[in-house]
């Protein structure tokens, strides 16, 4: 036995350059063959290729960590066999009479639209619906607190962020009575966000007796801005009958009247009719992710009953089965458009297609407004995003900066009919690596209410211009452009 070991040591002294070298070169080429079968970007493609071949091992070694796509892998993944709520809301699915009352003549290029959104998303686009919008924290917060005291059976509600602060323990109080009265109580929370306060609110909620849960848990620290496969989703339904959705988290600093030493502008969402079911579908399956409990039966989805004459859909996205469909729906958004685009977001590092979009919604002669915060609460992000402007402000996009406090809107109407709210930023972090909730809607009393709040929003805001863009110091420049080099991951 000794000898056969001697042997085979020496034997592998030997061969051991003859088998590394065969087995880099397997290795070379299954992960050039990996590279050529999934990136679908030529250039990516080739520059992954080349790196591979030229830089031996170290070029594998990079690929294997940075190349392969590891968010739908592990989104699916963790999504897989998970309960997925009945589409209940299929009896109200808009018929074709009263689609055609709402898209005029003036509006009839739309119906294209409601065709790639219902393809994209397999969900129905619904009739009978009412939005509206609740402007800031000190509009939101108190309908939302109202409906929950009035609550008689269900309250589900879901956040990235639920503070431990002066309004977030309103929210607790107003929860804790609805559970004593006996109506059915579950809050979801991110895990990150879950942490943005100490202690913990989901520990305030377990004392309270009210169900409460972490979304996905996570080893990252707290207020880490960047950690991947989040819920970035706000919704609430109560009784399954009345919804809130947009972009609201639960912190005091949304709520201006509270003085916040870090004060928010935001826009939330108060829905009636049958969405809301819609709503409560997504809150459901993440619920049963999240608890793995299954929430069915009245309690949760009654009858939908109609609420007034908006056509309405839910759009979720997400790095599982839902990837990438909040970009095939704005890049379709753009491209039906006639007369105008009105964007508001707080993050904007778009993709090389949506800026695309952009630019020849603008070439083709469609007002084209971009309104972002003029300082953001993400320092990285900001200069990423200043680095880019020059792509769209040279093919006649037209920005501009709001004034403090930072603008957290998140806001997308298309022709003075369409518009798309809810939780989703322009940035690769809503596109691509969490998981988002968005309503887009067809009524000309929301579009034209939203309309007026793009042009308030206009009229105290500064236009950048190309000059300015281009006029930045070199080192701010360095710096931007630096920043821009890690937007796929900001």
């Amino acid at each position: 036995m000794a000898q056969f070991l001697h042997d085979a040591a020496a034997l592998l002294r030997e061969f051991w350059p003859h088998l590394f070298t065969g087995g880099m070169l397997i290795a070379t080429i299954v992960t050039s063959c990996h590279a050529v079968l999934n990136k679908r970007d030529v250039r990516a493609t080739i520059g992954w290729v080349g790196i591979i071949w030229l830089v031996p091992i170290v070029g594998v070694a990079l690929y294997v960590l940075l190349g392969i796509n590891r968010i739908k892998r592990r989104g699916t993944f963790l999504r897989s066999g998970q309960y997925r709520a009945e589409p209940r809301a299929l009896e109200r699915e808009c018929p074709l009479d009263q689609l055609d009352q709402i898209l005029t003549a003036d509006n009839r290029h739309m119906r294209t639209l409601v065709e790639l959104v219902g393809r994209v998303t397999k969900r129905p686009l619904l009739a009978g619906n009412r939005i509206e919008p609740l402007a800031g924290g000190d509009a939101a917060y108190p309908a939302m607190l109202e409906a929950i005291d009035a609550a008689t059976r269900s309250v589900s509600l879901m956040s990235y962020i639920f503070d431990n602060d002066r309004l977030g323990n309103r929210f607790v109080d107003a929860l804790k009575r609805a559970k004593d009265r006996g109506v059915e109580v579950r809050v979801l929370i991110d895990a990150i966000g879950s942490r943005y306060s100490f202690p913990s609110m989901i520990g305030v909620l377990v004392r309270a007796g009210i169900r409460a849960e972490r979304f996905l848990e996570s080893f990252l620290p707290g207020y880490f801005a960047y950690a991947n496969l989040r819920n970035h989703r706000k919704i609430m339904v109560v009784d399954g009958r009345i919804g809130f959705t947009g972009g609201l988290n639960i912190r005091e600093g949304a709520m201006l009247s509270m003085k916040s030493r870090a004060p928010i502008e935001d826009l939330h969402f108060r829905v009636t009719g049958p969405i809301v079911l819609q709503l409560q579908e997504v809150f459901a399956e993440d619920w049963s992710f999240a608890a793995k409990e299954v929430l069915s039966g009245e309690v949760w989805y009654p009858p939908a009953e109609l609420a007034g004459s908006a056509l309405a859909r839910g759009i979720r996205s997400g790095p599982d089965e839902d990837l990438g469909e909040i970009t095939l729906v704005l890049e379709g958004a753009l491209s039906c458009a006639h007369s105008r685009v009105a964007v508001v977001t707080p993050y904007f590092l778009p993709d090389d297609a949506l800026i695309s979009a952009l630019n020849i919604a603008a070439m083709r002669g469609v007002e084209v407004d971009i309104i972002l915060p003029a300082h953001n609460n993400l320092a990285m992000v900001q200069w990423a995003s200043t680095a880019m402007l020059w792509q769209v402000l040279e093919h006649g996009c037209r920005v501009w900066l709001s004034p403090p406090p930072f603008d957290h809107t998140k806001l997308i109407q298309v022709d003075g009919l369409w518009c798309l709210i809810g939780s989703s930023n322009w940035d690769p972090r809503s596109l691509r690596l969490n998981f988002e909730f968005n309503v887009e809607s067809y009524d000309r009393d929301l579009a034209k209410s939203l309309g007026e709040l793009v042009d308030r929003k206009l009229s105290v805001s500064r236009q950048v211009t190309l000059a300015d863009v281009d006029g930045r110091r070199l080192p701010v420049r360095l710096r931007d452009g630096v920043a821009r080099l890690l937007s796929p991951y900001l």
